[in-house]
């Protein structure tokens, strides 16, 4: 997986415009506007690739610390800092630091960070659920907790459709564009062992985490799942 992020860290951001026709986009400030983020808040993104959600978080002056195994995303991340990001209106607003390391051992206290987000990461880790527990483990009382991730659509017709697109349509974007159809296959392989928003809000209540939101999006092809710590 390491191996495969690293090939494709260089056009990750079109590829994720082209699969998902820049919905991404709007999804992800979906996420934002759900953390509330306010000015010296200490935020967490977690799998933060190649920046996206970090640059967003800290655009509402967030201190953000982003996490990601792939030196790879994080060199694109990085070089997206140097270069500074559109839109940066809040005077407040710091340039996220950028970690490498295990979303599953994250290398932080306990109680460390008001919010935590993850986008398209956690059904890629060994273990979802240590994931979760980690996240968990580093917010304060009152943090937000915001996952975002591929869904399973409970409608069977649009299910089928929608895992036709990811086994024949997105492979194809990945060979015309980055030169390697499983540089996008693996999304169906990875939900094929994921069990998507249902089972990330059951984990969640089983955390003891409070007003639990799933914000199922197109049709519930993807999934925004939110929980808060008790104050």
């Amino acid at each position: 997986m390491n191996a495969l992020f690293g090939r494709i860290a260089r056009r990750y951001d079109l590829l994720n415009d082209l699969q998902s026709f820049g919905l991404h986009r709007l999804w992800k400030r979906r996420v934002v506007a759900l953390a509330r983020v306010t000015p010296g808040a200490r935020a967490l993104d977690l799998c933060c690739g190649t920046g996206d959600l970090a640059f967003a978080l800290a655009r509402r002056g967030a201190e953000v610390t982003g996490l990601d195994f792939s030196a790879q995303m994080l060199e694109v991340a990085k070089t997206r800092s140097q270069q500074g990001w559109a839109g940066v209106k809040n005077s407040s607003a710091q340039q996220p630091v950028f970690l490498q390391g295990d979303a599953q051992q994250l290398p932080f206290a306990d109680s460390s960070f008001d919010v935590i987000t993850v986008g398209y990461g956690l059904r890629n880790l060994a273990s979802w659920e240590r994931g979760l527990e980690e996240m968990y483990r580093v917010a304060r009382p009152g943090a937000r907790i915001i996952v975002l991730d591929f869904g399973k659509p409970s409608n069977a017709l649009w299910r089928a459709l929608y895992f036709g697109h990811l086994r024949i349509s997105v492979p194809l974007i990945g060979l015309l564009f980055c030169g390697d159809a499983s540089a996008y296959a693996y999304i169906l392989e990875s939900l094929k062992h994921y069990p998507a928003q249902l089972a990330v809000a059951e984990k969640m209540r089983a955390l003891n985490l409070h007003n639990l939101q799933i914000v199922n999006l197109v049709g519930g092809a993807m999934a925004i799942n939110y929980g808060e710590t008790a104050r």
